[in-house]
């Protein structure tokens, strides 16, 4: 981790990755509420679906923004590689939402001020924590595994 933080190009490609993740997360965020809102998908496939989006989105940026220089790999093997990543990160994921929602709904339905709007508030906490963590997993292992060839 600390090759990160010291390293200016790696720093560099960290914070692009973390800008990339934002824009999948804004798309991952923005589709699990409208699945779930507007279709009345249930929470966990709408964060299902949601995920799939942000990870489509997230490789064709990293690809030929965040990593560059690693196009010597072949497009549908580095996808590949991507996405195994971003499936185990989805097992990683499924579980958060699955069991913290439940957990953080309870917790929020009893207090007062957030009654209202307690399940909005418990997909989107819960959604929130499950991107931090799985953004960490991701980035490391495309890092030195996806994008190794740079």
């Amino acid at each position: 981790m600390s090759t990160v933080f010291i390293n200016p190009a790696e720093r560099t490609r960290f914070l692009k990755f973390a800008l990339v993740g934002a824009i999948g997360a804004a798309i991952d965020f923005g589709m699990m509420n409208l699945l779930v809102a507007q279709f009345h998908a249930q929470f966990v496939i709408a964060g299902m679906i949601s995920f799939v989006c942000a990870v489509i989105s997230n490789f064709i940026w990293n690809r030929f923004w965040t990593y560059p220089e690693s196009r010597s790999k072949h497009l549908i093997g580095q996808l590949g590689q991507f996405s195994l990543v971003n499936i185990a990160g989805l097992l990683i994921r499924i579980p958060i939402l699955n069991f913290g929602e439940p957990i953080l709904d309870t917790f929020l339905k009893s207090m007062p001020i957030a009654t209202k709007y307690h399940q909005f508030l418990s997909h989107n906490i819960t959604l929130a924590i499950a991107v931090g963590i799985v953004m960490m997993w991701n980035f490391f292992v495309n890092r030195y595994w996806t994008y190794n060839d740079i």
